[in-house]
C-alpha cells in the first residue's frame, strides 16, 4: 500500500511583495502638502514679495502707486530722523537686552538656592511676565506721571525731587527700559534656572577638595556650563527687544518729540499717519535685512557655545 504525501504547493502561498516606489508614486505626496504649501504662500511668501515690490513705489493713499526704483531707499539714508530712529533702536535693544541677561542670571543663581517660602518668592517674581505689554505700558504710565505718579511720591519719601520719567529727552529710553527690565527679567531667570538644575555635581565636589571659593566656582564651572542657557535668553530677548513697539507706543508715542521713535514706530508713522506706503515699505525691507544678519549672527554664537562632546 503506498502512501502519498501531499506538500502545499509553493504556488498557494502569497508572495511576498516588496514595496517598490512607482515611478509616479512620489508627485502624489505633493497632493497633501499642496494646501500647506499654498496657505504658507498666501500668508508668508506673497506678503513679503508685495512689500519688496511697494518698496519700489511711491504710493500714498488716495493716489496710484509711480515706479520709483531705488529711490525710496536713497531718501531713507538721507532721512535723518530714520537715522536716529535707528540710533535708538540699537540702544533700547542693547539696553534691554544685557539687563534682563544680568538680573534675570543672578536672580537664577540666588532662586537657584534652598531657603523659606522660595518656591512662593519664585511664584511672586515670574509674575509680572505673565502681563500683557499693554496692561503693563498703561500701569507704568500712571506710575511715571510727573504730579500724580506713585514713582516720585516714593522718591518724595527718601529726600528726591519729582523726576520727569518718560516726559524728559534725556531719560525717556532708560524709563522705557526700567519697564523691560520688571517686565522680561522673570523669562531670563526661568531659562538659566533651567539651565542651572541640570548642572552635575561632580565639578563642585572637586572643585571644593581643591580649595575653591564660591567665585572660582562661579566663574570656571558654573559659567560656562550654563552659557548655552544664556545664549538661548540672549536670543530669545534680542528678538523682543528689535520689534518693540505696544510698550513704546501706550507709554510714549515715539516722545517727547522723537526721542523715544524707534524703527517700529517710525514706520507706523509713515505708514499710518503719513500714510506714505511706498517709503513705508522701504523701512520694512531695510528692517527685515537688519533681522536677517543678526539673526544669522546670534545663531552662529548659539551654534558655538554648544557643549562639546
Amino acid at each position: 500500500m503506498t502512501i502519498t504525501t501531499s506538500m502545499p504547493a509553493a504556488a498557494t502561498r502569497p508572495p511576498s511583495v516588496a514595496f517598490q516606489h512607482s515611478a509616479d508614486f512620489t508627485p502624489r505626496y505633493w497632493l497633501f502638502s499642496l494646501p500647506a504649501v499654498l496657505i504658507i504662500a498666501g500668508v508668508i511668501v506673497f506678503p513679503w514679495l508685495f512689500t519688496l515690490y511697494m518698496s519700489t513705489q511711491d504710493w500714498k493713499i488716495g493716489g496710484g502707486p509711480e515706479f520709483v526704483g531705488l529711490q525710496n531707499f536713497a531718501e531713507l539714508f538721507r532721512d535723518a530722523r530714520f537715522i536716529e530712529s535707528m540710533g535708538h533702536t540699537a540702544y533700547f535693544t542693547i539696553l534691554a537686552v544685557v539687563l534682563p541677561i544680568v538680573f534675570g542670571t543672578a536672580a537664577a543663581l540666588v532662586f537657584h538656592r534652598e531657603f523659606p517660602f522660595r518656591g512662593l518668592l519664585r511664584t511672586v517674581f515670574v509674575m509680572p511676565m505673565m502681563a500683557t505689554p499693554v496692561a503693563v505700558a498703561l500701569v507704568w504710565t500712571m506710575m511715571f506721571h510727573p504730579q500724580l505718579g506713585v514713582l516720585n511720591y516714593l522718591l518724595s519719601l527718601v529726600g528726591i525731587g519729582p523726576q520727569n520719567w518718560v516726559y524728559d529727552p534725556g531719560t525717556v529710553i532708560p524709563t522705557l527700559i526700567l519697564v523691560e527690565v520688571w517686565h522680561w527679567t522673570p523669562l531670563v531667570m526661568l531659562i538659566v534656572l533651567g539651565g542651572l538644575a541640570g548642572l552635575p555635581r561632580e565639578p563642585y565636589e572637586s572643585a571644593l577638595i581643591d580649595g575653591a571659593n564660591n567665585w572660582h566656582m562661579f566663574r570656571h564651572i558654573t559659567l560656562p556650563l550654563v552659557w548655552p542657557f544664556i545664549m538661548v535668553a540672549i536670543v530669545i530677548r534680542t528678538i523682543d527687544a528689535l520689534k518693540a513697539f505696544d510698550t513704546i507706543f501706550v507709554i510714549t508715542q515715539g516722545g517727547p518729540g522723537t526721542a523715544s521713535e524707534t524703527l517700529n514706530i517710525f514706520l507706523y508713522l509713515q505708514a499710518f499717519q503719513f500714510y506714505k506706503i511706498g517709503y513705508a515699505s522701504a523701512v520694512v525691507v531695510i528692517f527685515f535685512v537688519m533681522i536677517i544678519m543678526l539673526s544669522l549672527l546670534l545663531l552662529y554664537a548659539r551654534q558655538k557655545s554648544k557643549w562639546n562632546a
